[in-house]
């Protein structure tokens, strides 16, 4: 029995170890590879060889795949036996949330110019709705899992394509830190640190680059189909999961201070919708202490992460992003989510920002929260007198 085990295992073994080692060691290849068309048609033999050896192991170490099984997935089941796939939360994952999972992963890696976008979202948009239509609790759960997945996910490409785009921000750092005073050692240590992130901002925005090329996605897509799924998820009663997300996207809000105007106005829609969401859910949770409390950091995390981009990026660039009535309507939202903030020091973080951006940024006179801002004075007035 040890043998066999021992026979099974050092196979399997050797085939992690080479593929961990091929992985590490082709990793200076995709940049330098990008520049020399002699390094790329090296690479691709490699890459071509390595997995042919990859194939070849199974013959010549059949414990790598038993019973002609297929990645611990047999090709046909045992006579008797029912094939029930489980997914990572314990359950039996069934057909149709696999099925929807895998169109709105789809959705994301189609470009808007392909004819075949609209037919996958179609699809996607057909068994969400028809899954609603059963009144079935199972089935928005599965529409709600789902959805969720697919907002994570495109929420981690859309950064992933706006730290593609951003340009800059490296060389500044270089420079400054040798310009600071201090004895050579300090500012060697600084050179270094500042070569070591340069390394680190170069490798990222090339993988981010081969990553949106492959897919052919966009910034901008990928924004407007955050607000996409966040409509869904509201029709499904889980919106609340894409308001908690948003609101702890703060790095996705700074990067989005210095994107393309068309960009800024796709992530001023998704801002507004989810902050109009955040308040009827509030108005659903009036009652409930510990939700109330967990929306009141939310909101406040949502304030601080995309309030400057609204005062920045709300006149677009041919026609304001919003409408009058929505505009409206949104400073009222503002004011009122301010309002919830129980703490005097959240409410004042939340208005000093506000006047910070709205006053500095000549462009835009909106939101203008000035009453929101005046009824906090004339309050923490009192409370001092008091």
């Amino acid at each position: 029995m040890t043998e066999s085990t021992s026979s099974s295992i050092a196979p399997l073994l050797l085939r992690n170890l080479l593929t961990s080692a091929f992985i590490f060691a082709d990793k200076p290849f995709i940049l330098l590879a990008e520049r020399y068309k002699l390094l790329e048609t090296i690479r691709y033999f490699l890459m071509s060889a390595f997995l042919f050896f990859l194939r070849l192991l199974p013959s010549l170490f059949p414990s790598l795949n038993p019973s002609g099984e297929n990645y611990g997935y047999p090709l046909k089941p045992k006579k008797g036996e029912i094939y029930s796939p489980v997914g990572a939360s314990g359950r039996a994952e069934s057909g149709i949330s696999r099925a929807l999972t895998q169109v709105l992963s789809i959705v994301n890696d189609i470009p808007v110019s392909s004819r075949k976008y609209e037919v996958v979202r179609s699809l996607a948009e057909r068994l969400i709705d028809e899954n609603l239509l059963e009144g079935n609790e199972a089935l928005r759960e599965v529409n709600c899992a789902a959805l969720s997945a697919a907002f994570t996910r495109t929420l981690s490409q859309l950064e992933s394509a706006m730290v593609a785009e951003e340009g800059g921000g490296v060389s500044g750092l270089v420079s400054g830190g040798v310009r600071d005073g201090g004895d050579y050692v300090g500012k060697l240590s600084r050179g270094l640190r500042a070569i070591r992130y340069y390394g680190d901002v170069v490798w990222q925005r090339g993988r981010a680059r081969n990553q949106m090329s492959q897919f052919g996605c966009s910034a901008e897509k990928l924004a407007a189909e955050l607000l996409w799924l966040a409509q869904k998820m509201e029709a499904c009663g889980c919106v609340d999961e894409a308001v908690y997300m948003w609101a702890s996207a703060s790095h996705v809000a700074r990067l989005a201070l210095s994107a393309e105007p068309r960009l800024q106005g796709s992530l001023v829609k998704v801002s507004a919708f989810l902050f109009k969401q955040s308040r009827e859910i509030g108005k659903i949770a009036e009652d409930e202490e510990s939700t109330k409390e967990h929306l009141r950091r939310t909101n406040m995390n949502m304030l601080m992460s995309w309030l400057p981009l609204l005062c920045r990026a709300s006149n677009g660039t041919d026609a304001p992003v919003l409408s009058i009535s929505e505009r409206a309507e949104l400073e009222r939202i503002l004011e009122q989510i301010t309002g919830t903030l129980e703490q005097e020091e959240e409410q004042e973080k939340v208005l000093s920002l506000w006047l910070h951006h709205f006053t500095y940024c000549p462009s835009s006179d909106w939101p203008n929260l000035h009453d929101c801002y005046t009824r906090w004075c004339t309050a923490s007035r009192k409370l001092l007198l008091h």
